[in-house]
């Protein structure tokens, strides 16, 4: 099972999407580095995965409680939602803008 695991991130390397619109623009979209981030958070190089993608640790949390509160009703999950969401749109603007740059 450990060896599972830890050949996770090696196999997910080979099935990564590439982006579209750095193929036929040459501009990096606002959603480039996501995979790549993710990988390296399952290699558990945490730093390495924020500079990547800061946006990851912002989606992941909102994606775990938009699947929770599928099954078990959340108390002001409203407020939580629309505070990562907008955080995560905030990193998301701001990298790409700094990508940009």
């Amino acid at each position: 099972m450990h060896l599972f695991f830890a050949s996770l991130p090696l196999a997910l390397r080979d099935y990564m999407l590439p982006c579209l619109s750095k193929q036929l623009f040459g501009v990096e979209c606002p959603g480039c580095g996501f995979q790549r981030s993710l990988v390296l958070l399952l290699e558990f190089d945490f730093g390495a995965a924020f500079y990547m993608y800061p946006a990851i640790y912002t989606i992941i949390p909102l994606a775990g409680v938009l699947l929770m509160d599928a099954f078990y009703k959340i108390r002001y999950v409203d407020k939580i939602i629309i505070v990562l969401s907008f955080l995560s749109v905030g990193l998301i603007l701001a990298n790409y803008i700094l990508k940009i740059i």
